[in-house]
């Protein structure tokens, strides 16, 4: 399980730090920074997966994705004093860091920007420090891996070992360091992020891929459009999970029975609702039924990642499936680390019913995401690696 989030200098998220539990949930009021830091935890799943520059171009390079803000507010910036400014002369760099913590391994990643004149590429992130340690504190003796710009070391004993890896200024040695016998642990953690889930408002106009008829081939995983959801559904049900899939489904349309088509290649996910003469196909369920089975299959995953993100689960639900949603994901994290960004206040309510639940509500202070209600003195202390 991670215990700590943290991520600094991301948009509204200036310098923010989590202390997580299985249930997470995320609420606040629009522009409030949910998305910013749905988005920071993607970013952090990128690295592992040899994508973080795409990501960042895509929002207009690293300098449009930096905390616009000043680097410190004054006492008379916040009193309404003086205007709020930025001063002078920098006391640190430019960054944007990401960070998590947990039992085992933990990591961080320290972006910059490019010497100015230096290329023409000048929005594209450069890796200034990322360090891989063991437990959740960084501690001289509990390092693994350490990279300062394009010299990276490892430690696989008590003695560093500098490593010939030839690095791309933008390229994790996350996704780019593989060397089982020198440093296994680095392998172990790539593939524990590598294994987080983000599930971002199923599309359910009439040409999404969940409405059609699919190749069917045995998926223990739903894929991020839901191309596969009949395969998926069918491959749960002869998992041996099929009272438990049933169920979920009863408890939101009761009396329907779920039927996966599969008398050719193609599979196809039928529902038959009370009161109806045949069964409906995907491609003719409303978006709120599709988009509740779509959540269903992913729940009910044979492969529980390390970490699962659900982004407005609610949408398109009517507010009557959202407390059944509300007991979907709760039994789901009985077992597995989940993390809930919603505005629903009806499965709100239904989380925070489960003792457990971890509550972040988001607040903006002069335009940088904070924590309502939480003393920062209860905040969890990060000290990120200098550079």
């Amino acid at each position: 399980m991670i215990n700590h989030l943290a991520i600094s200098g991301y948009r509204s998220l200036k310098d923010i730090v989590l202390g997580l539990g299985f249930l997470n949930l995320v609420t606040g009021p629009n522009g409030s920074g949910k998305s910013n830091l749905y988005r920071g935890l993607r970013l952090l799943a990128d690295c592992a997966n040899g994508r973080l520059i795409q990501p960042l171009a895509m929002e207009g390079g690293l300098q449009s994705t930096l905390w616009a803000g000043p680097e410190k507010f004054s006492r008379e910036m916040i009193t309404g004093e003086i205007p709020v400014q930025g001063a002078a002369k920098r006391n640190k760099p430019i960054a944007l860091k990401l960070g998590f913590s947990s039992d085992e391994f933990s990591y961080s990643i320290d972006l910059g920007l490019p010497v100015p004149g230096m290329t023409a590429f000048g929005r594209d992130p450069i890796i200034k420090r990322e360090c891989v340690w063991r437990g959740r504190n960084r501690e001289a003796r509990s390092m693994i891996a350490d990279r300062k710009g394009n010299q990276f070391r490892v430690r696989p004993d008590r003695t560093w070992v500098d490593v010939d890896l030839p690095l791309a200024t933008h390229s994790s040695v996350l996704s780019e360091f593989v060397n089982p016998e020198v440093a296994p642990e680095m392998m172990l953690l790539r593939e524990m992020v590598r294994s987080w889930r983000f599930y971002d408002h199923f599309r359910s106009d009439k040409d999404a891929p969940s409405r059609q008829m699919q190749i069917g081939t045995y998926s223990p995983v739903l894929s991020d459009d839901g191309s596969n959801l009949a395969a998926t559904l069918q491959t749960i049900i002869e998992s041996g999970n099929e009272i438990g899939l049933r169920a979920a489904i009863e408890d939101a349309f009761p009396g329907s029975d779920l039927v996966i088509s599969t008398e050719s290649t193609r599979f196809e996910v039928l529902l038959r609702q009370n009161g109806m003469l045949r069964a409906l196909a995907a491609a003719e369920l409303s978006d709120g039924t599709l988009r509740y089975l779509l959540l269903v299959a992913a729940i009910f995953t044979l492969q529980p990642p390390e970490l699962m993100v659900l982004n407005e689960p609610e949408t398109s639900l009517h507010p009557d499936l959202i407390p059944a949603l509300g007991r979907l994901i709760c039994n789901y994290a009985s077992q597995n680390q989940i993390i809930v960004v919603t505005h629903s206040h009806t499965l709100v309510d239904a989380l925070l019913d489960e003792p457990d639940c971890v509550h972040f509500q988001l607040e903006k202070s002069f335009g940088a995401t904070e924590l309502y209600g939480i003393d920062p003195f209860d905040v969890p202390v990060w000290n990120w690696p200098r550079r």
